[in-house]
């Protein structure tokens, strides 16, 4: 560990790599409790597969594949939505429609620019080869993503876990419902070079998870999701550099190994406490 530390003062890369990490895990444990509190995590594999093709489209354009990324991202939103809207389909069959055609579209896509693209870089994450322009891009979808949750805080808790009282409050449920997949999508898109695009669900979804196990506030969720996040990502860090292992594959591992803890030991939710808790109540109905 010493070693980790001294690295990281001396080569900037490392310094790079750590705090585009962080920023990464911070913000994707953010969106991700709203996501699984609004059943939307379909819709977060959805968006971080869709992408593809933007990201294709933009590398043989010549441009910052930020740009395709959220222009097919926000696509995909509108078009599930649009589906869903219009039709008898319901909601996950428009998400698995929309998705596969996208992923479909942007492998063929990606086989017409593999001369400028690595494939695998977009697909897994390669932390240790971030650039200055994608570490400053993801503090500033950070900053935004954080602004955002923070001003509409209120909105974003009716909106979650009662809808038909927020209609009646007279809030835009369907516009909130857009600003959150927009900010997915940023925060899909900062994500591709620390994760990649496979494994960038996951650190949407476990973070979240586990803090959910932790608390039943809103607050307290938010916060402890970032803070697995961040650690999840300072630990991933250290063992993909130390090891030679896939980064992103690392820290998702770490995310999931405390998702195990909290299944397991969570003071309320927790297999462990719940079955001597139940033991117990078997013993005591007994006497």
């Amino acid at each position: 560990m010493s070693d980790f530390i001294s690295d990281i003062a001396t080569y900037e890369f490392l310094q790079k790599a750590l705090f585009t990490s962080v920023m990464v895990g911070i913000i994707c444990g953010v969106i991700g409790c709203f996501i699984i509190l609004r059943g939307m995590a379909l819709m977060g594999d959805a968006i971080s597969h869709a992408i593809l093709p933007g990201i294709a489209v933009s590398y043989m354009m010549g441009i910052n594949y930020f740009y395709g990324a959220v222009f097919t991202g926000l696509l995909t939103s509108v078009g599930i939505g649009f589906i869903s809207q219009n039709s008898r389909v319901k909601s996950d069959s428009s998400i698995g429609i929309v998705f596969s055609s996208f992923f479909a579209l942007g492998i063929i896509l990606m086989a017409k620019a593999k001369s400028s693209i690595d494939l695998t870089s977009i697909l897994f994450g390669n932390v240790l080869s971030v650039r200055s322009s994608d570490m400053w891009m993801t503090l500033t979808i950070g900053a935004i993503v954080l602004l955002i949750v923070i001003m509409f805080y209120k909105e974003l808790l009716v909106t979650t876990f009662d809808p038909t009282l927020a209609a009646s409050y007279g809030l835009p449920n369907r516009f909130i419902h857009y600003v959150l997949m927009i900010l997915l999508t940023l925060v899909t898109v900062a994500s591709l070079q620390t994760v990649g695009v496979i494994l960038v669900v996951a650190m949407l979804i476990t973070p979240a998870s586990t803090a959910y196990l932790l608390t039943n506030r809103l607050s307290i969720m938010i916060a402890l999701s970032a803070i697995f996040g961040a650690f999840s990502a300072v630990v991933g860090l250290y063992f993909s550099f130390a090891h030679n292992l896939s980064s992103g594959a690392v820290i998702v591992l770490v995310t999931t190994v405390l998702f195990v803890i909290a299944f397991i030991f969570s003071p309320k939710q927790g297999i462990l406490w719940r079955s001597l808790r139940v033991r117990k109540n078997k013993n005591v109905a007994s006497l």
